[in-house]
């Protein structure tokens, strides 16, 4: 049996046929307007309209024209002759930064000489977002507007309102394109402002910048990986929208580089072909280096080299996140000792440094891994194209499907896949279905709490799937129920001996066996109830029977009274009572002596 890499070098024209064609012609036009003649100057959209010039300038782009603080005469001229640039091209870009407002549900751009002392003065002096379509509808394939105009109306406190029923919104109106093909794509979402941010440029344009023109990468998933970025830079305050739609295909404002095919006259191209996808299969850095020792130059090579990139740029990001995770915990360690200020300033740049190598190992990584996928997909696709060719689908020696490696993880794939990791390390226990919800968010801000990571739980990303993934083992601690241990991976029912309970904090207790209540003897109760109103019946009666006694005798004149053991009356009239001492049972204390 021959070796995997023991095959001749490569011809593929005969699998392949020829090249694809590139993408057709693409214009750009970039405003930036920060010196308001009658409004507070913004600090950032001159900066951010430099980037994006730049950006699309180095993306291919055959025209950027880059204009800033432009009035309203001369805003109108620079679109007019855009437009002219526009009949002939494929894909039109606009981009704006500065102010914008709505009116009555419209949006209008705001020139730096507008004054805007009047709601009415919009018409006038500002420029219509339907005007800025105009200018693009005449591309073929994708009229795509930017604006980065979600800011503060900054006359809303001074203009004043001709009619008190017009409104006047906050941020810019939600709009609905009425040419096919159409994208508008706002800085935050309809009625939302944008931050500028605290550095040079806003966040929604660094945003831009690092994803809109990825080669290969369809315009409306980078806009979702602008959206992620901004929601994270801003805490989730600011959230960018796109509206408009597009079709089923894909539409990349950079098309991946066309890798030339070689002469039509190698018969065992199709042996090359399977040592690329045993390569393929393996997926580690030696099988493709064992490839491109055996097969240097041609198309496959060149697809392999990619794909070393990709392992590369995947190896240093971990490396500048382990550096990041180190450089952070000596820093917080430092703080913590109450080091001398100096030493923890050096620890806080490193740890920024850090963790800025971090971010451009990550936007370095996330460039190879599209650009593999995408290099992939376009050789699939052309190997099922191409007369003669075997299935991109055909299985390996192995058994695996070639096609089955290697296409674009889609936001639901990848989803499922951190579930399922997150599954397997005790942090998830639901369905992995690919719907990131609430629970799903829980369980990877449970990874964070356990693993020491710092995770974003908004989304499921490949930075999340990448760190569950370098754990071996457990790393969410098992939670079991009350009347259950955990036992290793599962949660065991806890048995008691006999006599013995479980207890509220899960553990074994001795029951308590209650006493039985013993009855007293009916002659060890008291009942005072009789002998109470005994006494009481008494103690009424001799009382009314004194009253009844001084009422007599006032009425007979003494007004002293009698009384013995017998009863009271009153004393005679002419008579009157002597104290005799004594007192008791047959003698009386007090004797009635008449004159």
């Amino acid at each position: 049996m021959r070796s995997l890499f023991g095959l001749c070098p490569l011809f593929l024209a005969l699998l392949f046929g020829a090249a694809p064609a590139l993408a057709g012609k693409r214009v750009a036009l970039v405003l930036a307007n920060s010196s308001y003649q009658y409004a507070p100057s913004l600090a950032n959209p001159v900066n951010d309209g430099a980037v994006m010039a730049k950006t699309l300038k180095d993306a291919g782009f055959e025209i950027v024209e880059s204009r800033h603080d432009l009035s309203a005469l001369e805003t109108r001229r620079v679109l007019r002759d855009f437009a002219d640039a526009t009949r002939d091209a494929d894909i039109a870009v606009v981009y704006y930064a500065g102010h914008g407002i709505e009116v009555e549900g419209s949006n209008y751009l705001i020139p730096v000489d507008a004054k805007l002392e009047r709601d009415t003065d919009v018409y006038d002096q500002g420029l219509s977002l339907d005007r800025v379509l105009v200018a693009v509808e005449p591309a073929k394939q994708l009229r795509l507007v930017i604006l980065d105009a979600c800011r503060d109306n900054p006359f809303g406190k001074t203009m004043k309102r001709t009619v008190v029923s017009r409104g006047i919104g906050r941020g810019l109106a939600q709009v609905e394109p009425n040419s096919p093909n159409t994208l508008i794509a706002y800085s935050a979402k309809a009625g939302f402002t944008a931050q500028d941010g605290d550095g040079a440029n806003s966040p929604f344009t660094m945003a831009l910048s690092k994803h809109l023109t990825t080669p290969g990468l369809d315009v409306r998933r980078a806009f979702g990986f602008v959206r992620d970025d901004v929601l994270k830079s801003t805490g989730n305050k600011q959230e960018p929208f796109v509206y408009g739609s597009l079709g089923g295909e894909d539409v990349p404002l950079v098309p991946v580089k066309a890798v030339a095919a070689a002469p039509v006259t190698n018969p065992q191209a199709a042996d090359i072909r399977r040592d690329y996808e045993l390569a393929l299969q393996v997926g580690n850095r030696p099988a493709w280096e064992a490839f491109l020792a055996q097969h240097p130059d041609g198309f496959y090579a060149n697809l392999a080299k990619l794909q070393v990139e990709k392992i590369g740029a995947e190896q240093a990001h971990a490396a500048a996140t382990e550096t990041a995770k180190q450089a952070e915990a000596e820093r917080d360690r430092l703080a913590a000792l109450g080091a001398q200020k100096d030493a923890q300033a050096r620890a806080a740049a490193d740890a920024k440094a850090a963790e800025q190598a971090q971010l451009t190992a990550q936007k370095a990584k996330e460039q190879a891994q599209q650009q593999a996928a995408a290099a992939e997909q376009q050789r699939v696709n052309l190997a099922a194209a191409a007369p003669g060719a075997a299935p991109a689908s055909t299985a390996s020696p192995a058994g695996t499907s070639v096609a089955s490696l290697t296409p674009t993880t889609t936001p639901v794939d990848l989803s499922r896949l951190v579930q399922t990791e997150l599954g397997r390390v005790g942090c998830f226990s639901g369905q992995a279905d690919g719907n990131w919800n609430t629970t799903s968010r829980r369980s990877l801000s449970q990874f964070n709490r356990y693993a020491g990571t710092r995770l974003d739980v908004k989304v499921a990303s490949t930075d999340a799937l990448d760190t569950v993934k370098s754990k071996p083992s457990r790393v969410c601690p098992l939670v079991c129920e009350h009347g259950f241990r955990a036992d290793g991976d599962k949660c065991t029912k806890i048995v008691c001996r006999e006599g013995y309970a479980i207890n509220d904090d899960n553990a074994c207790e001795k029951r308590r066996v209650a006493k039985p209540a013993t009855a007293k003897p009916a002659t060890a109760k008291r009942d005072d109830g009789d002998e109470r109103s005994a006494r009481q019946r008494r103690q009424a009666g001799g009382a009314a029977g004194i009253a009844a006694a001084a009422s007599a005798g006032r009425a007979s004149g003494g007004g002293q009274i009698f009384c013995n053991g017998g009863s009271c009356r009153p004393v005679n009239r002419g008579c009157h009572l002597e104290y005799r001492g004594g007192g008791g049972p047959g003698n009386d204390a007090n004797a009635e002596v008449c004159n």
